[in-house]
C-alpha cells in the first residue's frame, strides 16, 4: 500500500500490546464475521495489515491445519510479535510477510481476503481492492472490518465532558493524520467502485459499564499511543489528558451518569467475487 496516511497510533512495544488487547475486545465479532464470510477448515487466507497477528491467527484457528494463512503487514518489527504467538500456539500453517500488500508477491488462489482496521489508512482504498481481487481464486471472499469513529460525535452529551473531550482530541488526531474516520460508512461503495458486487453490512460497537470492563484501560492505551500527536497538533497537552488517570476518570464519568460506554464501532463487509 503505497503513500499511506500516517499510522496515527504510532509504534512500540505498548502499541502492539494495545493491538493484542483491543483483539480481545473484538474477537467475538471477528471470529462471527469471517464465519459469516464462509470461513472454513482447510481454505487458504490471507491478511492485510495483520500487525500482531490476531485476525491471521483467529483465521488460522478456524481453518486448521489443513488450512493456511498469510499476514502481510509493513512493519516489519511487528510481524517478530506474530511468529512468536504462531509458534506459540503450534501454528504451522501461518506465515508472515514484510511489505506493501500492493507489491509484494502473493499466490492467486486465495479463497478469503481479509483485513481489519487498514483501508481507513489507505489513500485509494478502491484501488488496493481492484489490486487485491487478483490474488482470489474464482468464487473467492473479500472481506473487510474497518471503523466508524465519526459516530462518536452523535455520542456526546452535556453531561459528559471528559467523553466530549476524548472525543474531539481523538477524531481530530485522525482527521489531522488524514485518515479516514467515516471509512466503515464508505465501504459500501469502496467495494461497489472496485467492481465487487454490493457487500453484505453489519455494525459492531463492544459496549460496557462496570468498573471492571476493560474497555477502559483499552481507551486509556489508545490515548497514551495518541498522546505525542494530540500534543504536537495542539489539542490538548499532557496534563490535560492525564493518561494516567484516565481509565478511573471515565468509569467515574459513567458511575455518575449510568451512561453506558462505547468503544470504537466497526462495520463489517464481505462480498464474494464471481465464480
Amino acid at each position: 500500500m503505497t503513500e499511506n496516511r500516517e499510522y496515527a497510533m504510532g509504534r512500540s512495544e505498548e502499541e502492539t500490546s494495545r493491538l493484542i488487547e483491543q483483539s480481545q475486545l473484538y474477537d467475538r465479532v471477528t471470529r462471527r464475521f469471517l464465519q459469516e464470510a464462509g470461513l472454513s477448515v482447510g481454505m487458504k487466507v490471507l491478511d492485510i495489515g495483520t500487525g500482531a497477528g490476531d485476525v491471521a491467527l483467529t483465521a488460522a484457528e478456524i481453518v486448521g491445519p489443513s488450512g493456511s494463512v498469510i499476514g502481510v503487514d509493513m512493519n516489519p518489527d511487528i510481524l517478530s510479535t506474530a511468529r512468536e504467538r504462531a509458534t506459540a500456539l503450534g501454528y504451522t500453517h501461518t506465515e508472515f510477510v514484510a511489505g506493501e500488500a500492493s507489491e509484494v508477491e502473493l499466490d492467486t488462489d486465495f479463497d478469503l481476503i481479509v483485513g481489519r482496521l487498514v483501508l481507513l489508512y489507505v489513500p485509494k482504498p478502491v484501488d488496493l481492492l481492484r489490486r487485491l481481487v487478483t490474488h482470489l481464486k474464482p468464487g473467492g471472499t473479500v472481506a473487510f472490518q474497518e471503523p466508524a469513529l465519526s459516530f462518536y460525535r452523535a455520542m456526546t452529551s452535556d453531561d459528559t465532558p471528559l467523553l466530549n473531550n476524548m472525543v474531539e482530541w481523538g477524531l481530530g488526531v485522525f482527521e489531522q493524520t488524514g485518515a479516514n474516520i467515516s471509512m466503515g460508512f464508505d465501504l459500501f461503495g469502496v467495494f461497489t467502485e472496485a467492481g465487487l458486487p454490493a457487500p453484505k453490512l453489519d455494525y459492531h460497537a463492544p459496549m460496557g459499564g462496570p468498573e471492571d470492563w476493560p474497555g477502559y484501560e483499552f481507551l486509556a492505551a489508545s490515548f497514551r499511543s495518541i498522546l505525542p500527536l494530540i500534543e504536537k497538533f495542539g489539542l490538548a497537552t499532557a496534563e490535560e489528558v492525564d493518561v494516567d488517570t484516565l481509565a478511573n476518570r471515565l468509569w467515574k464519568e459513567v458511575n455518575e451518569t449510568k451512561r453506558p460506554l462505547m468503544l470504537p464501532p466497526h462495520i463489517t463487509a464481505f462480498a464474494k467475487i464471481d465464480g
